[in-house]
C-alpha cells in the first residue's frame, strides 16, 4: 500500500484536490478534521491542552476553537507547545486508520495543512503540494472563513513557506483557475498506479 501526503497553504484548494482522489475510490483521512475531533475526545490533549493553556480553553467538553487560536496564533512558541501535543496523537490515529485501510487499498491519502510540520512526511511514500498564488489563496479564504486578511495572513505565516513544501514534495498541483485539477490529479494516479504495479 501506497501512503501519500497531500498539503498546501491556506486557501490552496488541497480539499478539492482530495475530493477528487476520494471520487478514484482513494480513502482520506482529513487531519483537520480528525484533529478537531480528538481535541474534543481525547484525554491525553485535553488534559495536556489545559495543563498548558488553563481549562477556560474547553467549554462544556468541547475545545473553544476560537479562543484557541487567538492564543497560539499570534504566539509561535505557543504554537509549537499546541502542535507538540496534538500531532504525536494525530499520528498515532492515522497510522491505526491505515492499518484498517490496508485490506482493501492499494493507496490512501491524508490531507494534511501542517504535514511537514507535524513530522507525517516520516511515514508516508509520496508527498503532492497543491500550490495556488497567495493573493488567490488569501481571497479564497477571507470568502471561505469570513476572516479578516489580518487573521488569515497570521495562518499563512504560521505555515512552511510553499516553496519549501514544493521543494520537499515528489509532485506539485497548481491549483489557480487556470489549470485543470482533473487531469493533473489523473495524471499522477496513473504514475502511482504504474509504481503499484512495479
Amino acid at each position: 500500500m501506497i501512503t501519500i501526503g497531500i498539503t498546501g497553504g491556506i486557501g490552496s484548494g488541497k480539499s478539492v484536490v482530495c475530493d477528487i482522489f476520494r471520487l478514484h475510490g482513494i480513502p482520506v483521512y482529513d487531519a483537520d478534521s480528525e484533529a478537531k475531533e480528538l481535541n474534543d475526545t481525547s484525554l491525553v490533549i485535553r488534559s495536556q491542552l489545559i495543563s498548558h493553556f488553563g481549562e477556560e480553553l474547553y467549554r462544556e467538553g468541547r475545545l473553544d476553537r476560537r479562543m484557541f487560536a487567538s492564543i497560539i496564533f499570534q504566539d509561535k512558541k505557543k504554537l509549537a507547545a499546541a502542535n507538540a501535543i496534538i500531532h504525536p496523537e494525530l499520528a498515532k490515529d492515522f497510522l491505526k486508520w491505515c492499518g484498517r485501510q490496508e485490506q482493501h487499498s492499494p493507496m490512501v491519502i491524508i490531507d494534511a495543512a501542517l504535514l511537514f510540520e507535524a513530522g507525517f512526511h516520516r511515514w508516508l511514500d509520496k508527498i503532492i503540494t497543491v500550490y495556488a498564488p497567495k493573493d488567490l489563496r488569501l481571497q479564497r479564504t477571507i470568502a471561505r472563513d469570513l476572516a479578516s486578511a489580518d487573521e488569515v495572513e497570521e495562518r499563512m505565516n504560521a505555515q512552511l513557506a510553499e516553496d519549501e513544501k514544493i521543494r520537499r514534495s515528489d509532485f506539485t498541483i497548481c491549483n489557480d483557475n487556470h489549470h485543470s485539477l482533473i487531469l493533473q490529479v489523473a495524471k499522477i494516479m496513473k504514475e502511482l498506479s504504474e509504481n503499484i504495479v512495479s
